[in-house]
């Protein structure tokens, strides 16, 4: 379970005079995700989605409040939570030279998991993954959507129980996305915890169960799609959102 307490985080950047300004990039956010599910936090770029993931992988310590993995913290114990957990970061490169198998038998050394046990792993993933055909080719040679399948493996190699995804399948074709949204619903079932950003609204409504609206820092509403929905009187989640945030939306 991840419980999320009050988080702030501030940072400080310049104005037009060339002033250090304040500004929180997450401004006071609460919520609770279970085990199980699939939670979206949405909002568009710039909103503090990243921000607040990198707080729940212990990357960034807030400024302000406090983050909890099954009731353990990360200033008494990090690297017992980093082990219950997979972070997807939204700009991680990997080793060009290398194959998919020899990271993935890379990472399993950096998490201290057997030898045989990895090798299992690797091939539950790869089916899964569907990387079967490009498993031993180099890094360098694979499209942009088998190299996020790369990328999202490597992060799962000592079988976490949590995975925080930071968009998971921007700039992917239809097909190499869905292939990552049926495996993020396979691993629901399985008992993990997903926490899901991103900007594509349509997709949150497809997997996730619960889903938390950012802007500009703030949660502006929580609830499982159906539900804000229904509170907001729309039919999908981007007019949801955009009744919330009062904007006209310009489509010349």
């Amino acid at each position: 379970m991840i419980k999320v307490e009050n988080v702030y985080k501030e940072f400080i950047k310049s104005d037009k005079n060339n002033k250090n300004v304040k500004f929180y990039a997450d401004d006071d956010i609460s919520f609770t995700a279970k085990e199980g599910t699939i939670v979206g936090i949405l909002g568009p770029n710039g909103a503090g989605k990243t921000t607040l993931l990198r707080m729940l992988a212990g990357i960034l310590e807030p400024t302000k409040g406090n983050v909890t993995i099954d009731d353990l913290s990360y200033k008494t114990s990090e690297l017992d939570i980093k082990k219950r957990i997979a972070y997807l970061s939204g700009n991680t490169k990997l080793y060009n030279h290398l194959s998919p198998y020899e990271l993935f038998m890379m990472c399993a050394e950096f998490y201290e998991v057997d030898k045989n046990q990895a090798k299992k792993r690797i091939q539950e993933l790869s089916s899964e993954l569907k990387m079967d055909a490009f498993l031993y080719n180099r890094i360098e040679k694979l499209s942009t959507g088998q190299m996020q399948r790369v990328n999202i493996a490597r992060c799962m190699i000592h079988d976490p129980k949590i995975y925080i995804l930071d968009e998971a399948t921007s700039g992917l074709d239809i097909i190499a996305s869905q292939i990552i949204l049926d495996f993020i619903k396979k691993e629901k079932e399985k008992g993990k915890l997903i926490i899901y950003s991103t900007h594509y609204m349509e997709e949150a409504e497809n997997i996730c169960d619960n889903v938390i609206m950012i802007n500009k820092g703030k949660i502006i509403k929580e609830g499982s799609p159906v539900s804000i929905n229904n509170d907001l009187n729309t039919t999908n989640l981007r007019d949801a959102f955009f009744k919330l945030i009062k904007e006209e939306v310009n489509y010349e």
